[in-house]
Parts: structure tokens; sequence; C-alpha cells
């Protein structure tokens, strides 16, 4: 009691409190059944944290991540589950790579081949190390309650084991091959990068029409003059009668001093409607132009290399950017007068998401996994879908949200999901850099091995190349849990994990890569729901950037008003796939909140002192009254909560506390606490208060565990049990 004489003080309060749930193993679901705080037979709740990038520290975000999944997993536990909420950092082998060749380059002015790839690789691994560190420091910030013994990482031994166990049944089974295809290259990185990885930015480009010699039948248009050195056709529309009697021929030309060789074809994919309806293909730099060269067998011939300069078969262009290219041919067709319209319009230029480079389109042989092939998939747990049945990748996908099994919030976001599956090209798994997962693929002259270790015998070489980040965190849900050991029990208790929370501009980077690899690996899905939620923006809705000077750090936050608060402001006010608003000020307003709880706690306790709370008394009419408004709001509460309403129940709970209970009832109780002691007025208004109380701050402990932790201990009514696995309130 003498501690509430004080105002809450969250700084003297929260390291403290969260030392003593690890301790306790309160977040080890094993430790709770054999406490006996979780039956050993009881339902399970289990969810695995997106893994951080290590390559830097955690954002709001992060934070509002953090603080939805606390709830969700304290709300369980408190019900009685067998509640596991397992967590790991990603490894983000590009982004990590990236950021330490940066360092080091700006420190010591070198290359990472100027180090090797072992000493590079020490030099990543500390960083990431250090990084992970803070990151670790930061969940346990926000109250998380993690459990730690079980902490995972994309890139150690057992994640390792996973990984190649993954890529060789998938080689196997003919889904991952070695293919010569148009990948996304960023000549910065050094690497290909995935569709997902790619920023458009939209810019004020110039539009060219020209034809390609004097003779040529046909003008064309391209954006991209620079790289129509390697055009090897021209397709047009069958149905456009302009060009129907040109279909077939060829023609050998010089352009801007280098020999092509170009054949007119039909295609659909020539819009009639676009410039002339006439379009040069050039099948070695453009997605689309490869898929007419393959349906025309045109030959692919490369004129742009891995640093965005000119092929050395470009003659005068050999070594120039493409930018000088492209200036250079826009004045060789004005001298020879085939230039004949220039026009500006807007363009989306393709970017590297994590080095800003502008993304060329390259011929590379490269892994990729085929999301068409047909296979027989051995053990299903899919509706509509037997053990035994032949399907593809794409086929499991879709089949697991259009049957229900896997829920999206909101379900808005489903169609975009089915629209990214349909769209899904063959996914390239390769990336040429040195931190990741090494492709587990041996090469002896024409010989390959794919296995789990190297293959006996001298003279193989392994794949220099690492695999897409993404292919490991597609695992995520299972290789924690113990896959590919089957018999794991964490593996058979807490799979299919309960939910996925994570923000909606991932859906495709992982939530999808997730349903194929778990699919195809184990037959069922990775998780029964999908709770999406959106970007946190400053007040004014900017999205928040260093550049902008409105970024809000949460450590800052929470040193400045608690945990507590802010966990409040990233959950109330901003339901599923919405972007939040944050302000300081609305962080600063939940301290009030915790503040509110702090000073009313500490009124009921200073009047109810000689309260027997073990017995209900009589009550009036006026208290049964009060009690039957709390537990519709609760039942209200749990109702939302179990709809993953998460922002509609701490609300609820927030203006029922603060303008229900705290300025109606308490007040309205002060002249009825002076009452006779002995009175039936005094002794019912002292239980209810309690009542209340006490089932206020256990429905209240999932949004702020730290402020009711601290006051349960103080309540006269518990059995010493700390709040984190007693159990939730029931409406009686």
């Amino acid at each position: 009691m003498d501690k509430l004489l004080k105002p809450y003080n969250s700084q003297d309060t929260e390291d403290r409190i969260y030392a003593s749930w690890e301790q306790g193993g309160f977040f080890n679901p094993d430790v709770c059944i054999q406490k006996g705080y979780t039956a050993s037979d009881a339902d399970y709740f289990s969810i695995v944290l997106p893994p951080p990038n290590v390559t830097g520290t955690l954002h709001m975000g992060h934070a509002a991540m953090l603080a939805i999944e606390d709830i969700a997993v304290r709300y369980n536990r408190m019900c009685g589950k067998r509640t596991l909420w397992l967590p790991g950092t990603d490894h983000a082998a590009i982004a990590t790579q990236s950021k330490v060749e940066t360092i080091l380059y700006k420190e010591e002015g070198k290359r990472r081949h100027d180090l090797g790839r072992e000493e590079l690789l020490k030099r990543v691994e500390k960083f990431a190390q250090d990084s992970h560190d803070t990151i670790v420091n930061q969940v346990r910030k926000m109250g998380s309650s993690i459990d730690w013994s079980r902490e995972a990482f994309t890139l150690d031994e057992k994640r390792n084991l996973a990984v190649r166990t993954a890529f060789k049944k998938m080689f196997d089974d003919g889904l991952i091959y070695r293919g010569y295809r148009i990948v996304n290259w960023d000549p910065k990185g050094q690497t290909t990068i995935s569709d997902d990885e790619i920023v458009y930015k939209e810019s004020k480009t110039t539009l060219y029409t020209f034809r390609y010699s004097k003779d040529f039948p046909i003008a064309i248009s391209t954006t991209r003059p620079e790289t129509k050195v390697g055009d090897t056709g021209v397709a047009v529309n069958p149905s456009d009668e302009r060009y129907k009697h040109l279909i077939g021929k060829e023609y050998d030309i010089t352009f801007a001093g280098v020999p092509i060789h170009v054949k007119i074809v039909a295609d659909e994919a020539a819009d009639p409607a676009f410039g002339t309806g006439a379009v040069g293909v050039t099948p070695a730099h453009s997605q689309i132009d490869w898929q007419i060269a393959q349906r025309h067998k045109l030959p692919i011939v490369p004129v742009i290399n891995e640093y965005a300069k000119m092929a050395d078969s470009t003659g005068t262009l050999a070594g120039k950017k493409v930018t000088d290219a492209r200036i250079e041919i826009v004045e060789w067709l004005k001298k020879e007068d085939l230039l004949e319209k220039e026009e500006d319009v807007a363009h989306n230029i393709a970017t590297a998401e994590r080095t800003g480079a502008t993304v060329e389109p390259l011929p590379k042989l490269q892994w990729f996994i085929n999301v068409n092939k047909e296979f027989t998939l051995p053990y299903s747990n899919i509706t509509g879908i037997a053990s035994g049945s032949v399907t593809t990748l794409k086929e499991l996908m879709r089949a697991v949200i259009n049957n229900g099994q896997i829920k999206i919030i909101p379900d808005r976001f489903e169609k975009i999901y089915f629209q990214w599956v349909d769209n899904l090209r063959d996914w390239c798994i390769s990336r040429q850099i040195w931190y990741g997962h090494r492709i587990p693929v041996w090469y002896k002259g024409e010989e390959i091995f794919c296995g789990m270790e190297a293959p006996t015998g001298e003279g193989w070489v392994q794949d220099e190349d690492t695999l897409d980040t993404w292919f490991s965190s597609g695992l995520w849900t299972f290789s924690t849990l113990g896959w590919p050991d089957m018999n794991s029990a964490d593996l058979k208790n807490f799979h299919p994990t309960s939910l996925m929370e994570t923000g909606y501009d991932i859906i495709f980077f992982w939530v999808a890569r997730m349903v194929l690899m778990t699919t195809y690996l184990l037959g069922e899905i990775p998780f029964k729901t999908v709770y999406l939620h959106g970007l946190v923006r400053d007040a004014k809705g900017q999205k928040m950037s260093k550049s902008l000077g409105n970024l809000i750090d949460p450590l800052e936050m929470i040193k400045k008003y608690g945990a507590d608060a802010t966990r409040m402001s990233l959950i109330i006010g901003t339901g599923p796939g919405n972007d939040m608003k944050l302000s300081e000020d609305k962080v600063r307003g939940y301290k009030n909140f915790a503040n509110k709880i702090w000073n009313a706690t500490r009124f009921v306790l200073e009047n109810v002192k000689d309260c027997d709370y073990s017995q209900k008394p009589i009550l009036t009419e006026g208290d049964e009254k009060a009690i039957a408004e709390f537990e519709i709001t609760l039942k209200d509460v749990t109702a939302d909560i179990d709809n993953y309403r998460y922002y509609l129940a701490g609300e609820k709970l927030y203006h029922y506390f603060w303008h229900t209970f705290a300025d109606v009832y308490i007040e309205q109780s002060k002249s009825r606490l002076s009452a006779d002691k002995n009175s039936t007025d005094h002794i019912s208004v002292q239980w209810t208060l309690l009542y209340i109380l006490e089932n206020c701050i256990r429905a209240l402990h999932p949004f702020i565990p730290f402020v009711t932790e601290e006051l349960w201990a103080m309540l006269p009514t518990h059995n010493k049990k700390m709040l984190i696995v007693e159990s939730w309130p029931v409406v009686r």
C-alpha cells in the first residue's frame, strides 16, 4: 500500500516485472504445464514472431506488431491454453550484407572482394549478432511474453538443415531447376532480386518513335533506345491490318553501328493502340520481350552487362553507361533522320528496394522454383486435395484460401492475395551474395549433385550462390518447431500455428511463400488466421522517415511514458489493415490512463481493508446493476478479442474503466463508504468495488501488462499467482 501513495513509475516497475515473468518460466508452455498453470491436455495457441531483420533497430511498425501479438498471446494464456510465442530474427541476406559493405567502404575504403568471402562473412556475422542483441532488448522492453528458450535464427544450424532438406526435396521432385532466363538484376548490389523486392518510382521520361533504318517498313516506339542494338524482332498484333503483309519478313540492319537481324512476328502482346502498334523485341532485356521471343524462337542477344553498361558486342557503345548510350543513340537517330517523334511520358522505373539502384532485366543462369509444374502430394490435410493428388504449387496456394482453412483479416486482402498468386512467375531463388544459405549443389565437369552434404570424391565445387532470404523465411512456422524431424513434440503440439500477424505490405513477400512451402512440404496449412496490420504514420498521416524528421522511437516513448502507454497508443483507434496516425501526445494520453488505474486502485484498497471478499454478500440493486453493466462490457470485450477486434476491445475497456467505473461508480461510492461499516450498503459497495476492480485488472492485463501485474500483487483477492497465468475473467 505504501507504494500506492506515490505516483505510478513505469521506470521502476517494467524491467523488474519482466525479469520476474521470465525467471518464473511463464513464457514457456512446458513450464506452465509442469507448475500446474496449464492443463497438459488443454487446447493450444501458437504464434511465431515475424523475425525482424538483423540490420538495425525496431521502429514503431515493429512495436505495433509486438503489441498486437502479445495481446493475443496473453489472452489465450489466461484462457488456459498451452500458449507458445516463438521468437527469432532474420538474417536478411541482401540487406545485411549491403549494410556491412557500405560500412566497410565508408570506414576502410574496401570492397567485399578485397576481404574475400571468409573475412566478409565474419564481419557480417559480428554485425548481425550486435544488431540481434539490440533487437532482443527492444522486444523485451515492449513486454512481449515470448518463449526465449526456443529462440531461432533463419541462418542457424537447425534452419540450415531445414533449408537443405526442403531444397533437395524440391529438386528431386523437379520443382527446382537451373535455367537461363530473364531476371531482375541489381547492378549496385550485383545480385538478382525477386519481383517483390522492386520499388517502382514514377518519373518523367521520353518516348522515342523511330525506324531502325530508312528502308525499314515500320516505326517503333521505346523509352530505352539503348536496348535496340539487341533487338531480334518486331512484334505486331495479328489483327492489325497495317502490318499483316509484313509478318514473317526478316531484315539485316546496321543500327547505331551495330549489326542486328530483325524478324517481324505476329503476337497478341503487341497493342495496336500504343505508339505505332509495333514493338521492338529485345529478348535479353525485357520480361515481356523474352516471352515473345520464346514463342517465336527469336535469338537472345544481351547488350547490357551486370554493371548497367553496354556490352563488348555493341561496337563504339561498349563500356558506356546505359544513360550515356541512350543519348548517343538518340543523336545518331537524329543525324540519320530516323527519329520521327519525341514525347514526354510518365514512366515507372524499377529500383532495387535495398540499394536504390535501377534494376536491369538481364538473362542469367539461375535457380528457380517452378510454380506451375505438376507433382504428387503424398500427404494432404488440405480440404479438397486428397493425399496422392497431382497438383501444383499455385493450386495449393489458392486452395487453402478458397476452402476457408486460412482466414485473412481483413478479408479484402484475399483479392490481392489471389491476384498475386495468379500472376506469379517461376520464383528465382538464387542470389549472388556471400551471406546466406549456400545452395546445396555441387559441380564436377558436366556432373551436378544435389544433396544434404558435399559428395565424396575430389573435384566437386559447390555453387557459389546463396538462396533468397524468403526461401528460409518461408519455412519459418515449422522449421522453428523442429522440422524436418516429423516426430518433434513442438511440431506435433503447436503446428499449424494459430495466428500469423504481420504487416499488409509483406503479404506477398512472406505470407504467400509460407503457404507455398508448408502446403508442399507438410501437406497442411502454416497458420489458421492471418491478421494484417497497417503502417504507423505520423500525426499528419505521413510515412515516418529520417529525411522528414518525423520518426517516433518506441524506446524513447517507453522511457518517457512506459511500455503500457506505448502499447495502448498503437492499438486503440486503428483496425486491421488500416494505417494509423501516431503522435507523442497520443502516447502521453495513455500514460494518464495508467495513472488513473493506479489512483483508482489506491482508493479502492484504502476503503476495503475490512472486506471479506471470499463470501459474496447480499448486494444492493444498484450494485447488482453495476456488476451487470461491467459484465456486459466484459462479454463484448471477450467477443472482440476472439474475433481479432483488439482495437475495439482496448477502447471499450479504456472507456469503461475511466468513465464508468472511476468517474461514476467510484464517485458514487464515496458517500456510501462513510456509512455504518456493518450496514448492508457498506458491505455491498466494498465487495462490488473489489469485484469490478479485480476483473478490470484481469481484462486489461493483455493490453497493459506491467501496471496490471504490479497492482495485482497488491489486491487482497488474488491467490498469490502472478497475473500473467491467472484466468481470464468469466461472466457469471
